[in-house]
């Protein structure tokens, strides 16, 4: 049922491939402020990456006639998302790939593809959340097998060598999950779109609902991609090699050790109410409270009233206000491993990029019988 939705519904453009790439020895520039992540000019013809000391670059060149003109996309290390003008200027690089990762809780009743039919960034391509995930547990939208992680990628027409941003209908919510999400299959050349979809428009920018076959044919081949490989069937080419990064990615076990250890400070990303325990879980027959000895920073206080990624400063303050230390180790959850990326995110902006997320988060916490929780009752 999924493939064929998608396929009823799903539109993009087609990105060319390039085969040509240049450097330049010109220096990095930045925008003034540190939302702005990349310093460009509209409509380069070459597209590719390079680093260089602490930071990333993303080096391009235009030609206008006879004369080439140069300049130097730079972004530190530490900076996880793109401004909004920057992707304007830079969309229809060849070597950079659009993912719409819209998702949404299921009591919003939202429907992201439906949405992404109506209006979405020319050219970005449908990431299923629900849909690229393990076949093999009732835990919604858990991490797929490396396997069929790259199977559905390599469907999307994502290479290594291509730079990903990805947004979501929100600001940054799911989108964020999805940039994780490569990290942990080793793909370190992935952004979020600050602000998203939301932020693109309201910056006056276009939006398209007109169908590509070419978007339509990757995002249902993606979604019979997974559905093969966890039947274990033959897949199509593989055009995107994952290289797992088990650091990045947390289980049950780990968070029960970690009770007794306590070597890492555990942040919960949900709201103040469900941490505590007052409030119910929107999933049914799921305890509420929290992990004995984590912490809550609700993941909206990573945003600002325009839903894009606070500065170093506010962000610091942020964890400094809940006790936690930014020189000692850190894991994140929440509900379902989708907003606890929302603090990666932030604490990546901040410096620290080997922060793990629990996949099952609380849906798995809570729903074991015999996993510890406590409550604000309990606590007191």
């Amino acid at each position: 049922m999924a493939s064929g939705l998608l396929s009823r519904t799903l539109f993009a453009h087609r990105f060319l491939k390039s085969s040509s790439t240049s450097l330049s020895s010109t220096k990095p520039q930045f925008f003034s402020s540190v939302k702005k992540a990349f310093y460009s000019q509209a409509a380069p013809t070459y597209f590719s990456y390079k680093v260089v000391g602490s930071f990333t670059c993303c080096l391009a060149s235009s030609r206008v006639g006879t004369m080439a003109t140069f300049s130097t996309l730079a972004v530190y290390s530490s900076e996880p998302v793109v401004s909004v003008d920057w992707l304007h200027a830079n969309l229809k690089h060849p070597d950079i790939k659009v993912l719409d990762a819209s998702w949404y809780m299921p009591n919003e009743q939202r429907n992201p593809l439906q949405e992404y039919q109506v209006a979405h960034i020319p050219g970005a391509l449908f990431f299923d959340v629900d849909g690229i995930s393990d076949r093999t547990t009732n835990l919604p939208h858990m991490l797929p097998s490396e396997e069929a992680f790259a199977a559905a990628v390599s469907a999307l027409g994502i290479e290594n060598k291509d730079g990903v941003v990805v947004y979501d209908g929100k600001g940054i919510f799911s989108a964020a999950r999805v940039w994780w999400m490569f990290r942990v299959f080793g793909h370190d050349r992935v952004w979020v779109l600050d602000g998203g979809l939301p932020r693109w428009r309201a910056s006056g920018y276009d939006v398209e609902s007109s169908a590509s076959g070419d978007a339509i044919l990757k995002a249902s081949a993606a979604s019979e991609a997974i559905e093969k490989v966890y039947q274990r069937q033959a897949v199509g080419p593989i055009t995107f090699q994952t290289k797992f990064q088990p650091h990045l990615v947390w289980t049950l076990d780990q968070v029960w050790k970690n009770i007794e250890e306590g070597t890492y400070q555990q942040i919960d990303a949900r709201s103040k109410d469900r941490f505590d325990g007052v409030a119910p879980e929107p999933r049914k027959g799921i305890k509420s409270g929290h992990v004995p000895g984590s912490k809550c920073i609700p993941f909206s206080q990573m945003l600002d009233g325009s839903q894009t990624l606070l500065s170093n400063e506010e962000l610091k303050k942020k964890f400094d206000q809940e006790g936690i230390s930014l020189d000692k180790p850190i894991v994140t959850s929440c509900g379902t491993g989708v907003t606890a990326c929302i603090l990666a995110l932030g604490l990546h902006r901040l410096g620290k990029a080997d922060v793990p997320v629990y996949d099952g988060s609380w849906t798995e916490w809570g729903g074991h019988p015999d996993t510890p929780v406590s409550t604000s009752t309990s606590e007191a």
